[in-house]
């Protein structure tokens, strides 16, 4: 099993792109393929003085963050995210992923593999791991910021075959963004993504109001793009902050004070904002395309790309395409 990477996308590549992917090879055992210039990529890796098992596939063109994506995957056939998107089109890699730009890794997978049938709209998935004994997935985060009610429907079940699949939750807790837990307090959107999610035969547990998102009580939060672009970067922003109040040198000055349960309680608190660090799960899953892409964060840096590739291998090794693809035709 291959995993590809795109070791020009984002604002750290090439090199901690490559940081990254010498550690996932350690860590995690598996075959990773850099798609960059060849010359720069076998440069680093001599520099960094290891013989992983790093393959190099040569891209002689970059996708910037700033322009338009389906112009430049049309007019870029040999950038990275599009080279990295038909390794996997091709069977070459079993997993691509990308830190690049958001809408053409979109777009590349949209065009150069499809759409699973019966899917209307790919929708990217972000697994958080604030709870570690009950991650969260929310959907969508990015990919289609103007929805319609079906299209949410579509979302919800999608994560719902993912959360199955990956973190094998039998029955997993679908809730509806909102902004409270009451039915009729809500936009035009999320009051009829409601009723069609009710005659759903998901695990439907109602709407979920912004202070409830990391209070468990769904396994599956489902909402627009645009909503969940937001509440992503919200949450990043939060575990920024935190991190750097919780720094490493005033933390050790305020454990050395704190005793028992304030102790307990800090250290609770620590770990809490660790996970709520966005290198620590890697990236959102596109599902609904024809094979495994995992768009990174735009500013990852050797450790989210590490767990970025580790999300790319457990997607591909629970043949997560193909158990969406079974479920969409049983669904029909």
């Amino acid at each position: 099993m291959i995993i590809a990477i795109d070791a020009a996308g984002g604002d750290h590549a090439p090199h901690e792109v490559v940081k990254g992917a010498i550690a996932a090879t350690e860590e995690y055992g598996v075959n990773v393929a850099l798609v960059g210039r060849r010359a720069q990529l076998e440069t680093l890796i001599r520099c960094y003085g290891v013989k992983p098992s790093l393959t190099i596939i040569e891209a002689s063109q970059v996708i910037d963050c700033n322009e338009p994506p389906v112009q430049a995957v049309r007019s870029k056939p040999d950038s990275s995210i599009v080279v990295g998107t038909n390794l996997v089109r091709d069977g070459i890699a079993s997993a691509f992923v990308s830190a690049g730009n958001t809408g053409a890794v979109v777009c590349s997978a949209f065009f150069n593999l499809g759409r699973i049938e019966g899917v209307q709209r790919p929708a990217l998935c972000s697994v958080a791991h604030v709870d570690p004994a009950n991650p969260f997935l929310l959907i969508d985060v990015g990919a289609n910021v103007d929805c319609r009610p079906e299209f949410l429907v579509q979302f919800a079940q999608l994560a719902s075959f993912f959360a199955r699949g990956v973190f094998s939750i039998d029955s997993p807790r679908v809730g509806l963004l909102s902004s409270s837990e009451e039915e009729v307090d809500a936009n035009l959107l999320v009051n009829e993504s409601y009723q069609l999610l009710k005659k759903t035969n998901l695990n439907f547990v109602g709407n979920i109001g912004g202070q409830e998102i990391l209070q468990g009580k769904a396994d599956v939060i489902v909402t627009d793009g645009f909503t969940g672009n937001i509440v992503l970067k919200t949450m990043e922003g939060l575990g920024d902050m935190l991190h750097n109040l919780l720094g490493a040198e005033q933390a050790f000055g305020i454990s050395r004070y704190l005793r028992d349960t304030a102790l307990v309680h800090y250290t609770q608190l620590a770990c809490m904002v660790g996970r709520m660090d966005y290198k620590e799960y890697g990236g959102a899953c596109l599902l609904g395309v024809k094979g495994n892409i995992v768009v990174a964060h735009g500013r990852s840096q050797a450790a989210a790309i590490k767990n970025a590739i580790h999300l790319a291998h457990k997607a591909a090794q629970t043949s997560m395409v193909q158990a969406i693809r079974d479920s969409m035709y049983t669904s029909e």
